[in-house]
């Protein structure tokens, strides 16, 4: 299926300058090696601290002309051509640093930084790359605006792509792509961003393209305009040269680099908002008149029906029909070490919400030497530590860097033991997240043998870094 089996990341740092596409400022992007399992993350060297962003869905806070994510307050503006390059060339981690708020247009397409990245070089690292293999289609439309875009199961990525516009210069436009990695980077790459004559004015009245000039973008010509009109374009873009229709559509004439540019640009847009899933995908993505908008919407979905899949394979090496994460899973995540650990494995989990984990209780518990040695009952206070740790690994899951984190337990209420915990139990501990905010947890819990409840408490704990992390 030629996929790339082993993460990747890039030999030396390359750094690209230019302006803004919307916000207009001065920036300098800077592609970094990272470590395995890091991901693509932003970092704003403008800002105090040097704040890191993940490139993640649940990041995304503004699909304006443009995809942008924020943390703690700060912003990163227009990330999706950064991310298509990266991603476009089979990058698994990479640390992107920008002196100011968004990344550089460039000319409008990813080419610049896929050159910048090649020329850096492709470093194979040791860690599997995870891919989601999609099984079950998922999808968003929007029939007021013709918008379509759904993924399919494949043996290997692929995107098909039409748009529609209904204009002479543009009109219905089709691409395809398959073998990303081989493809990107001379057939959808260099393909730059467009909008339309009749939107210019408003958009940079709106705030928007303060970046943006004839170098960096194709303006499809939608619409006559008088010389008044043509004057105050060129003020607004501070073009010197006179402003013409273009014979071909475009406007002053700008040469198209493929047939079907827009399209292709389409596609690149594409597929830097699919790397904020955070992993590659093996599945076809079939998209009509798709935007930022419909793009993001589509990765929300994709994460909410296959979230559970993609924590086990984060975690989960061998695969179980019963058992979403075994002990060496949850060694992987909860610091705990023998004989301490008193959480088999997890059956069951909905991300940020509720959390199924076993605890099989067996007459070689350390516990039982000492506590009631002629009548072995697990002790109370260890019911709701195995909670505490069932717990931990739902709100672990639920941020940021979860391998840097540590979960403290703070306070209890409510606790109550209906029935003594013995050697040959197994107890199942039910675990609902019901609130999670600043990094301080609310946790219910309950404890069942068969289907008898026999524990149960409200626990709460505060999410702090992880000591040598």
């Amino acid at each position: 299926m030629g996929l790339i089996k082993y993460q990747r990341t890039i030999g030396n740092e390359i750094s690209c300058t230019g302006t803004g596409l919307h916000t207009g400022v001065e920036t300098t992007i800077t592609f970094k090696p990272a470590a395995e399992d890091f991901g693509i993350r932003f970092k704003r060297m403008d800002v105090d601290g040097g704040p890191e962003i993940r490139a993640d869905i649940d990041h995304v806070v503004d699909i304006s002309r443009g995809t942008t994510i924020e943390e703690n307050g700060v912003k990163i503006h227009t990330v999706e051509h950064a991310l298509a390059a990266c991603v476009g060339i089979g990058l698994d981690n990479v640390l992107i640093e920008l002196t100011e708020k968004e990344p550089p247009v460039m000319d409008g397409s990813s080419i610049d930084f896929v050159e910048a990245l090649l020329k850096s070089g492709i470093v194979k690292q040791d860690a599997p790359r995870n891919y989601l293999h999609i099984d079950e289609a998922v999808g968003y439309s929007d029939s007021e605006r013709g918008v379509d875009i759904h993924i399919m199961p494949s043996d290997q990525f692929r995107i098909t792509f039409m748009i529609d516009y209904k204009y002479k210069s543009l009109g219905t436009q089709f691409t395809t792509m398959d073998q990303l990695e081989q493809n990107f980077a001379k057939d959808i790459a260099p393909a730059r961003t467009f909008c339309f004559l009749s939107e210019v004015e408003t958009l940079k009245e709106n705030g928007l393209i303060q970046g943006g000039n004839l170098d960096n973008a194709v303006v499809i010509v939608d619409k006559e305009i008088d010389h008044s009109e043509a004057d105050n374009l060129r003020g607004l873009f501070g073009i010197k040269q006179e402003i013409s229709l273009g014979a071909n559509g475009i406007l002053n004439g700008k040469k198209l680099r493929f047939d079907n540019e827009p399209v292709r640009h389409k596609a690149l847009d594409l597929i830097g908002d699919l790397a904020l899933l955070g992993m590659p995908l093996q599945g076809h993505v079939i998209a009509s008149k798709s935007g930022h908008a419909a793009n993001v919407e589509l990765v929300r979905r994709i994460k909410k029906v296959y979230e559970k899949k993609i924590l086990r394979q984060r975690f989960q090496k061998n695969s179980s029909s019963d058992i979403l994460f075994d002990i060496n899973s949850i060694l992987t995540l909860l610091p705990h070490r023998y004989p301490f650990v008193l959480v088999d494995r997890i059956i069951d989990i909905t991300p940020g919400e509720k959390l199924t984990a076993i605890k099989n209780v067996t007459i070689n518990e350390p516990f039982f030497q000492g506590h009631f040695p002629n009548q072995p009952v697990m002790p109370g206070v260890l019911v709701l530590e195995a909670m505490a740790q069932a717990g931990a690994f739902l709100v672990l899951n639920s941020v940021d860097d979860p391998m840097k984190k540590n979960m403290f337990f703070t306070s209890l209420s409510d606790a109550k033991f209906r029935q003594p915990i013995i050697p040959g139990d197994q107890l199942r501990l039910e675990m609902v997240l019901e609130k999670f905010k600043l990094g301080t947890a609310l946790l219910v819990g309950k404890g069942y043998v068969d289907d008898k409840l026999v524990a149960e408490g409200k626990l709460k704990a505060t999410v702090v870094d992880r000591a040598g992390a």
